[in-house]
């Protein structure tokens, strides 16, 4: 790679976060009507494309970890359309040492000692779970059996160079609401290959555990909020101050009573 295509790649991605606000934007779903919304883009992602729950009559696709889970939803600047979620689940309320959902998957995988329980009690560690986008935003027909997917492709090439504006989106939105919280660490269960591709992005997941077969083969991860923030590639933190502030702002409307769902 020439130095001009090196500084062709690195000018195109000095404008992530002004492509990011025109054409998407984070909503944390901070009353019923928007959690409702979050369940809607679950149910049509994993009951109706994907198969891997069932259909639902009410059109939401919910579970027990819910009623102790934040959740954050990836809307569509121009249209208002929600296209993509994640959800964070806390400790349960009534008991922190309570399994979190990849604990149990992971039983017979994961590392001794996690999570720490002295985190736990504190309600410092949380899940990261059900990342799910629409199909027509997911970039590839081959990739429509897929919840969300990031490939080299999605980077695009030095002559034309392209970023997973949805996925990253929205894991930033999480972080920075896991933040907010109060979270120190985050447990994610997840591709080996996705994780890999957002280590790229800064920070660092650690792998706390062998594989195992769910919906694909996924490893257990864990990562520290505040080293992620922290080490994030300096080209990513424009476009996280931006979903930040779009965050902030929402906390500070519902809080005076003026956010409602879209």
């Amino acid at each position: 790679m020439s130095v001009r295509q090196k500084l062709t790649m690195m000018m195109e991605f000095t404008k992530l976060h002004k492509n990011f606000q025109k054409y998407f934007r984070i909503v944390p779903a901070l009353t019923d009507e928007l959690t409702e919304d979050a369940y809607r883009v679950r149910h049509q992602v994993y009951c109706e494309e994907l198969g891997w729950e069932p259909v639902r009559e009410d059109g939401m696709e919910t579970d027990e970890f819910d009623k102790h889970s934040m959740h954050c939803l990836l809307q569509n600047a121009s249209t208002g359309e929600y296209i993509g979620c994640i959800r964070t689940v806390k400790g349960n309320p009534e008991n922190p040492l309570v399994p979190l959902p990849f604990q149990s998957a992971c039983i017979n995988t994961l590392n001794p000692g996690i999570p720490n329980p002295e985190l736990q009690v504190r309600y410092a560690v949380a899940e990261v779970s059900r990342l799910a986008v629409i199909g027509k935003y997911r970039r590839r027909p081959q990739e429509q059996d897929r919840a969300v997917k990031i490939s080299d492709d999605d980077f695009g090439s030095i002559v034309r160079p392209r970023f997973p504006y949805i996925p990253v989106g929205l894991y930033m939105g999480m972080l920075e609401m896991a933040r907010r919280s109060g979270i120190e660490t985050l447990y994610i269960l997840t591709e080996p290959s996705l994780a890999a591709h957002f280590c790229k992005l800064g920070g660092k997941l650690e792998c706390i555990g062998g594989s195992i077969e769910h919906r694909g083969t996924r490893a257990p991860y864990q990562m520290d909020v505040d080293n992620v923030i922290g080490k994030m590639n300096i080209l990513m933190k424009p476009l996280f101050k931006v979903i930040c502030n779009e965050i902030d702002q929402a906390y500070k409307d519902h809080s005076s009573g003026s956010l409602k769902s879209a």
